[in-house]
């Protein structure tokens, strides 16, 4: 654990079944009556865009719903949201969605407070404030991004994922309803709760890991693996939708502190050159990034280990780290994820570009051991 470190809380969380639809006065204490709603066709369809707001209506106008936004969002998108919320007169954002809706909103409002073109912020200073608030309601459990003062957006036309880093891209207000990702898919479900995962453990061996974010991470991964099975098979189940709807924005407020590591690095990647689901390329690589990270922080991977479930009984380390591993692959699978590379359209040959990718991304900066690009060829090709 380092010497110093910080821990920054950032919007207010609030968690309570059917919350949605009483939302009214939460709102109300952000200022703002106009409000611009970002999401995506899947959630209109579903009729959650409609449910929030008349949860809504007593107190904000909702002037406009920005609902083009793709799974990996992207540049274009971003800008054309920021574009409509300046038409309307927006002085209030509200996303609802999974990580690419809220990513979506989280870059709009940097626009509207600094104006310009979102890849002029990839190498200049964010905007450290913004007259729009924003709040953040997520229907799936797993980015955390409703806690998380990041933003990851697609640069579709150099083919890459930008990330963009600052306390002021935290929501506002983050509303945690387990009833909104009661309709969720099941491959969904599990893609999103395995990427939650990966964020505790990730969090949990970070070098910048400290008591506070270990023990949101731990937490974490107990909850997960305890309940993302029934989430992902018994869609109904709001216990342990609930369970999982918390046990992400923990992890998301874990990985916020202490940053993230190699998996992501990799996922982060392979998203952006062959547009594979975040969640499922964290889930197939996360065994293999735990193995390789395991060597230097054994302990760590062991205590992951017992937070999985696993019954140490005496045995030594390097036993209940691999039952931990395994446990993790397992979990995966029960959920009806793929578990190879392969499967979801990443080509054997594409392996050198990943790795060369994934050594310039900076979710690897803190990964507990450090790696070559040939070690991470490795670690792709075991997982291919």
């Amino acid at each position: 654990m380092p010497e110093f470190f910080e821990f920054q809380l950032g919007p207010r969380v609030v968690y309570q079944t059917h919350l949605v639809d009483e939302l009214g006065s939460e709102v109300a204490r952000l200022g703002g009556a106009r409000a611009l709603m970002i999401t995506d066709h899947s959630v209109v369809h579903a009729g959650m865009a409609q449910r929030v707001q008349t949860g809504l209506a007593k107190v904000v106008e909702v002037v406009g719903v920005f609902s083009d936004v793709p799974t990996h969002s992207s540049v274009a998108t971003v800008e054309q949201g920021a574009a409509l919320a300046r038409e309307t007169g927006a002085d209030l954002l509200i996303t609802v969605g999974g990580g690419s809706p809220l990513n979506t909103a989280k870059a709009i409002r940097m626009l509207l407070a600094g104006g310009g073109q979102l890849r002029d912020y990839h190498t200049a200073d964010l905007p450290n404030r913004s007259p729009v608030p924003l709040v953040a309601i997520p229907t799936t459990a797993g980015t955390g991004s409703e806690v998380a003062p990041f933003a990851t957006i697609r640069d579709e036309v150099q083919h890459r994922n930008l990330t963009f880093a600052s306390p002021f891209l935290a929501p506002d207000l983050a509303v945690l309803d387990p009833t909104m990702t009661r309709t969720l898919p099941k491959h969904v479900t599990a893609a999103t709760g395995m990427d939650a995962l990966t964020h505790a453990i990730e969090a949990f061996v970070s070098t910048r890991a400290n008591v506070i974010s270990d023990s949101l991470a731990l937490q974490a991964i107990d909850m997960i693996s305890n309940n993302l099975r029934a989430a992902v098979h018994t869609g109904d189940d709001m216990e342990a939708r609930g369970q999982m709807l918390l046990a992400s924005c923990m992890a998301g407020m874990a990985f916020s502190s202490a940053l993230l590591g190699i998996v992501h690095a990799m996922s982060h990647t392979i998203g952006g050159q062959f547009d594979v689901h975040h969640g499922t390329a964290n889930a197939i690589l996360l065994p293999h990034g735990m193995r390789f990270n395991s060597v230097v922080v054994p302990n760590r991977y062991s205590r992951i280990a017992r937070a999985l479930g696993v019954n140490a009984g005496g045995r030594a380390e390097e036993h209940v780290i691999e039952d931990g591993i395994a446990a993790v692959t397992a979990l995966a699978a029960d959920c009806g994820l793929p578990t190879r590379l392969r499967d979801v359209g990443v080509p054997e040959d594409a392996v050198p570009a990943i790795a060369d990718g994934t050594l310039t991304d900076s979710a690897i900066i803190t990964n507990p051991r450090v790696a070559t690009v040939d070690e991470v060829g490795q670690i792709l090709r075991a997982a291919w």
